[in-house]
Parts: C-alpha cells; sequence; structure tokens
C-alpha cells in the first residue's frame, strides 16, 4: 500500500488579504484565518446572536464609553492567524482602526460565545490567545451556560483559569469597576413562585 502525505498551504496574513484583493475570497465569507489556514466559521444561530447582543449591550451600558466594542470583526492576532471572533473590547482610538485592525496589544477582553465550537475556541484558539500575550479572555459555553474566564497568559497557556456559573459576579481586568453577574449574559430559566 502506497502512503499518501497530504500538503497543505500555510497562508500569511498579507497572502489572507491578498486573496479578498484578488476576488478568490469575499468580504461576506464566514471564513477566518487561524495558524495559517482557512477555516470556515460555523453559521451564526439564534441564541449566539441573542448572547452577543446581549453582552455587547451590557459592556456598553457598564463602560460608559471607556473602550470600544467590537462585534464579529477580525484582529490581528500575528503573521498566520486574523481570527474573527464574537466580542473585542478595545482601546479607544480616534480612527476606529481604519488604518489596520486590533493587534493583541489594543485588546482589553476578548469573548468567544460557542455552542458548536466549544472545543476548537478552548484547545485550539485560547491557546494562541494566550502566545500572543491577550490579557483575559472569556469563553461563554452556551451549551453548560458557564464562562470560562483566562488570565495571566505564558507561552504555555492562561495560568489563571476561572469557571463562573449562574448568579456569579464577573469583572474585567482593565476595568475592575465593572461587574457583571453571569445571570446578566444568559438566560436562565426562571424558578416558580410558591
Amino acid at each position: 500500500m502506497m502512503n499518501i502525505e497530504l500538503v497543505r498551504q500555510q497562508f500569511t496574513v498579507k497572502q489572507y488579504h491578498q486573496m479578498v484583493d484578488d476576488g478568490i475570497l469575499h468580504q461576506s465569507d464566514r471564513v477566518e484565518l487561524v495558524l495559517g489556514e482557512i477555516i470556515n466559521m460555523s453559521p451564526i444561530g439564534t441564541r449566539h446572536a441573542s448572547c452577543v447582543r446581549r453582552i455587547s449591550n451590557l459592556l456598553a451600558a457598564k463602560l460608559g464609553g471607556r473602550a470600544l466594542i467590537d462585534v464579529q470583526n477580525p484582529f490581528e492576532l500575528d503573521q498566520t492567524s486574523e481570527p474573527q471572533t464574537d466580542i473585542l473590547l478595545l482601546e479607544l482610538r480616534s480612527d476606529f482602526y481604519e488604518t489596520s485592525h486590533p493587534r493583541p496589544e489594543d485588546i482589553f477582553l476578548l469573548i468567544e460565545v460557542a455552542d458548536t465550537t466549544v472545543k476548537y475556541d478552548r484547545e485550539i484558539k485560547i491557546p494562541l490567545y494566550s502566545k500572543a500575550n491577550l490579557i483575559e479572555v472569556w469563553l461563554v459555553d452556551l451549551n453548560q451556560k458557564v464562562i470560562e474566564v483566562y488570565r495571566q497568559p505564558t507561552p504555555a497557556g492562561y495560568q489563571d483559569i476561572q469557571k463562573f456559573t449562574q448568579n456569579q459576579i464577573l469583572d474585567i481586568k482593565a476595568f475592575l469597576d465593572v461587574k457583571i453577574n453571569v445571570d446578566e449574559i444568559f438566560s436562565f430559566p426562571q424558578k416558580a413562585e410558591d
């Protein structure tokens, strides 16, 4: 039996952008570049979209304009990765990042909302975020109704990982005065009155 080795083409962010300029990829394509590979993104279901809207609204109300809330846009992680995450909390810039996508040093908080991609986000993307020194990442697991908070990035992974569930309080490392109850992010079933 003959062994066949598949060769995978790895792309840089620059090549990825060139594919858009050349019409190979389109702005409307739901793809992202992760570790040099172009990944098709899952369709966004109503539960996922609702949670992203809820978090975006909460952050806007609680931060009062102290940071830019960026929803489902790309950021340049490194030369081979330009993921599109659900929510980025960015440093304010007067040009709103017109000349370049945000980079890790611009990011206060990255939030991934996941139902079908929990394993991929946890095992592939979050370790990349740690290597890129993103100071804080939240993985909002819609299936388990748990928020995993990742802090203290190192090249080997995040050193501080906590899980928050119903009625627990989250804070944002860059804005410690901002408190968010997990219940504000998830719609938990209401308890019956006696």
